[in-house]
């Protein structure tokens, strides 16, 4: 069936001129024309975000940076407080070395004045020790006159012995440093009056044999002028106790006791009581 014609009227005398205008698009025109536009947003922003990835791998590189110069940062901060601690500790052994120097420089100094203090008190108590010699060889100077006095004989007899005399010092002598012993007669160990009686024996005088009759055996004589050779006894003529002989210069020799044996010794160490002479 065919359509009807429609009349539009008169014509325009420019109706079949086509319009300048752009025609109008219509909705679905529009509609693709956007989802086409979208599409391509989508893609340039794939694009642009693959780009920007493509373009962030060399900033992850650059981030990688801060990881390094911290480890560096470590590694430098190990090295200055390892610096710090050798230095520490040469400022240490620094103070450590000053001090065992000024030690020992201290204990040389105290060395030192040990060894001056010690010469100066050695010399000091030699000093002393030769002042108290001194005063005793005085003192005993003095002692040994005060007791030639006290006694009533000389300490300054001559000790100049001749003949039997000599004969018999020279025997007592020889016999010093024998033992005593009571009734000895020799020829290693005496007692008083029989040291006595060997010893004249030596040059033809025969005494008693003990020292109560010795004391009386001779002439009495002063003890202040004694001779070499003379009977010294102690106790009273007849009934002396000791006997020994004179031998000069203040002393005398006899067999004294069981500790001293026979020895010689100063008038002063024991005086005698009287002396008798049988040369």
């Amino acid at each position: 069936m065919e359509e009807p014609l429609i009349s539009l009227g008169p014509m325009s005398h420019t109706a079949h001129i086509r319009s300048h205008r752009k025609p109008r698009r219509n909705a679905s025109t529009i509609a693709m024309r956007a989802g086409v536009a979208s599409g391509v947003l989508g893609s340039l922003a794939v694009g642009v975000a693959a780009g920007s990835a493509n373009a962030a791998e060399p900033v992850t590189q650059t981030l990688e940076l801060p990881v390094l110069t911290g480890d560096l940062a470590a590694q430098v901060a190990q090295s200055a407080e390892a610096t710090q601690q050798a230095a520490a500790n040469y400022q240490l052994q620094a103070e450590r070395d000053a001090a065992a120097a000024a030690a020992a420089k201290e204990a040389k100094k105290d060395l030192a004045d040990a060894k001056a203090e010690a010469t100066k008190k050695a010399e000091a108590a030699r000093k002393a020790a030769a002042e108290r010699a001194t005063r005793n060889a005085e003192r005993t100077t003095l002692t040994t006159e005060s007791s030639a006095d006290s006694s009533g004989y000389s300490s300054t007899s001559t000790s100049t012995a001749t003949g039997s005399a000599a004969a018999v010092i020279a025997f007592v002598k020889a016999q010093i440093g024998d033992a005593y012993v009571s009734g000895g007669t020799g020829p290693n160990s005496w007692d008083c009056s029989g040291l006595m009686q060997t010893a004249f024996r030596q040059v033809g005088i025969s005494l008693p044999r003990v020292s109560q009759d010795q004391s009386t055996a001779g002439t009495q004589v002063s003890l202040d002028n004694l001779q070499p050779g003379d009977i010294l006894y102690w106790g009273s003529a007849g009934s002396a106790y000791h006997v020994a002989v004179y031998v000069g210069d203040g002393m005398f020799v006899g067999a004294q006791n069981p500790s001293t044996g026979v020895a010689e010794k100063p008038l002063s160490y024991d005086p005698p009581t009287g002396a008798v002479r049988v040369l």
